[in-house]
């Protein structure tokens, strides 16, 4: 059965994710350490940081701000931070892994938020003898990751007791979606290749501990691609080995793109059970790979649009 799932298109700040990652991986080593630059971890960080004037680095930390109720104190965010539709007012400091310190600096802010790997080390080494507390939020991904997230935000930001009341809200939906998940059998779990790009005729794919890997393992399927870490090229051979039932890919536009239609011709592709069923899924990048208030969501829709229904 054909299954084309067409929602909301990437915006341009994907191309420069899918090029980053070419020589970033999505799970890198903490790019900060020695710096001096603080995890967000500690109760007497929460009691000293002035966000009166914020800067948020990383759509799910600006998701986690709007969802807290504590927009008011953003002031700016970087090219990933696209939820909610008002954030995007803000002004735009760059990109979460190449981020310019001159940018932040100029809009005078009090403190900058950011998730665990943005970067690059210089510009946070800039931003450090420039006397900006810059707190990170730890990234994992899995359901206690999200929730975590939640707690260390709230703490920054004084509201423990919001980020308490949003922690159960989003727990509740987060099991509800990977409880129904879970009820299928291992016998029916599809085999799901994510294709992070396609170049010069080598795709992309995700292995293990990423974020593409987490929400397919939470939606109930198997990642097609297992014997290595992180987003690498993959030769054909272990493409067709891989014998994947669905094709995942970011729904983007630009130069990177590629219909459905091209991408089952690749010659590797062309030779799986993805390609006889034409099973190709396009979802939002943010909304999939953010792990935010937002994931029990990515994951029904990326149910549904895996097995129907």
């Amino acid at each position: 059965m054909t299954m084309f799932k067409n929602l909301k298109r990437i915006r341009p700040w994907e191309v420069a994710l899918t090029m980053v990652v070419m020589v970033l991986p999505l799970v890198p080593a903490n790019p900060i350490a020695g710096l001096g630059v603080r995890h967000a971890h500690a109760a007497e960080t929460a009691k000293t940081l002035d966000t009166s004037r914020l800067v948020s680095i990383g759509g799910d930390v600006t998701e986690i701000v709007y969802a807290l109720g504590e927009e008011k104190r953003l002031i700016a965010r970087d090219s990933t931070s696209l939820y909610p539709k008002e954030a995007t007012k803000l002004p735009d400091v760059g990109y979460m892994r190449a981020l310019s310190p001159e940018g932040i600096l100029a809009v005078n802010p009090t403190a900058i938020i950011a998730v665990e790997g943005s970067g690059p080390p210089e510009a946070l080494a800039v931003l450090r003898n420039a006397s900006l507390p810059f707190e990170t939020v730890p990234q994992t991904y899995d359901r206690d990751g999200i929730l975590k997230k939640i707690e260390v935000v709230g703490a920054l930001l004084g509201v423990p007791d919001k980020a308490k009341v949003l922690e159960g809200k989003v727990a509740a939906d987060l099991d509800a979606a990977i409880n129904d998940s879970a009820k299928r059998p291992e016998a029916e779990r599809k085999r799901v290749l994510f294709v992070l790009s396609n170049q010069n005729g080598k795709i992309m794919a995700s292995g293990t501990d990423t974020a593409a890997d987490g929400i397919i393992k939470l939606t109930g399927a198997t990642n097609a691609i297992s014997g290595f870490s992180g987003y690498k090229s993959v030769t054909d051979e272990a493409i067709i080995e891989a014998k994947p039932d669905v094709i995942l890919i970011m729904d983007r536009e630009g130069p990177l793109s590629m219909s459905n239609e091209d991408l089952l011709k690749q010659p590797a592709i062309s030779l799986t059970p993805a390609a006889s069923h034409k099973a190709v899924v396009r979802m939002d990048g943010l909304h999939l790979l953010g792990f935010g208030p937002r994931t029990a969501s990515a994951i029904r829709e990326l149910n549904a649009a895996i097995y129907g229904g």
